[in-house]
């Protein structure tokens, strides 16, 4: 059965996955009510387990230590509520050798001219793979889906707008494919 993650867990988590992020992005990311979670993070300020901050034009949330701290927390527990911790741990090792693979396909892209096409090949390949992976975390935690769904959409919007693959400023093939293995070495604990 599909464990469904409190807000606010799913709250911090996003602050986590995202590293900086105003609250519409936080509230964005797990498809909470934008008004809710403007108060769970200034709840989340009170006890010291997030921050706002400013850069030139940008305003945005990111942990504390405290806060990464309490999402650890928040993390393990749920792992141990759901009874996840051994579909997880399979999901993360079938991820590495997939990782290792992304992680030459995007620097590939990144040092090409052009559109290659093998690469484009590549990356669908691990779109199909990452059904897969998704598939079967979502069945145990529910806050999992979706990265499929944001990768081949970017996967697609590259064919007018390259910066869909490995682009910054936009929800990039890339920045799906690092927000979902910090989101499963968080979920296990692992430190990098």
């Amino acid at each position: 059965m599909t464990h469904s993650s409190p807000t606010d867990l799913l709250t911090l988590h996003a602050v986590r996955l995202k590293g900086f992020a105003d609250t519409a992005a936080v509230a964005a990311r797990f498809g909470l009510d934008p008004a809710q979670t403007g108060e769970d993070l200034l709840d989340a300020q009170a006890y010291g387990w997030v921050t706002r901050a400013s850069f030139a034009d940008l305003t945005g949330w990111s942990l504390t230590g405290s806060g990464y701290r309490r999402n650890t927390a928040q993390l393990r527990d749920e792992l141990d509520q759901a009874g996840a911790e051994k579909t997880v741990t399979a999901v993360h090792d079938r991820f590495l050798p997939l990782n290792a693979e992304a992680t030459q396909v995007f620097t590939a892209w990144q040092l090409s001219s052009g559109r290659p096409a093998e690469t484009l090949r590549r990356l669908a390949d691990l779109a199909e793979e990452l059904r897969g992976l998704e598939q079967s975390l979502a069945a145990r935690l529910g806050r999992f889906i979706g990265y499929h769904e944001r990768f081949t959409a970017a996967l697609t919007r590259s064919d007018q707008h390259p910066e869909w693959i490995t682009g910054i400023e936009v929800d990039s093939c890339h920045r799906i494919w690092f927000e979902l293995h910090e989101d499963l070495i968080a979920t296990l604990g692992i430190v990098r």
